[in-house]
């Protein structure tokens, strides 16, 4: 079965960096896209990122271009989302995804805390 296992949150100061991964299993990785998702208290979910199955196409929210960069390692079933310049509005709890065969999977979360 599809399996998703996101790490890498904490807490982080305003303008630091934390680089979040995910480990995936129970299909095969490298033919899908993967995205990170994020929700922060009181909103709804929210796409940050997304790569391409190969990762050679990305697309970011506009509210985290130029600070945010997700790339994949296909020999590892992994998915990163690499976090610079944070800013407390990036606080939420950060999801993994994959949408296989019109289905929606997603991981436990990851919870992403920027305050000084």
């Amino acid at each position: 079965q599809v399996k998703l296992v996101e790490s890498g949150g904490g807490l982080v100061q305003p303008g630091g960096s934390l680089r979040l991964s995910c480990a995936a299993s129970g299909f095969t990785f490298r033919m899908y896209a993967m995205s990170w998702y994020r929700q922060a208290p009181g909103k709804g979910r929210e796409l940050v990122a997304r790569i391409s199955g190969p990762g050679d196409g990305t697309n970011y929210a506009d509210s985290v271009k130029g600070r945010f960069t997700i790339s994949r390692d296909n020999a590892k079933n992994t998915v990163y989302l690499q976090m610079n310049s944070l800013k407390p509005d990036d606080t939420a709890v950060y999801y993994c995804n994959v949408n296989r065969i019109w289905t929606d999977y997603w991981g436990q979360g990851t919870q992403v805390t920027v305050s000084s």
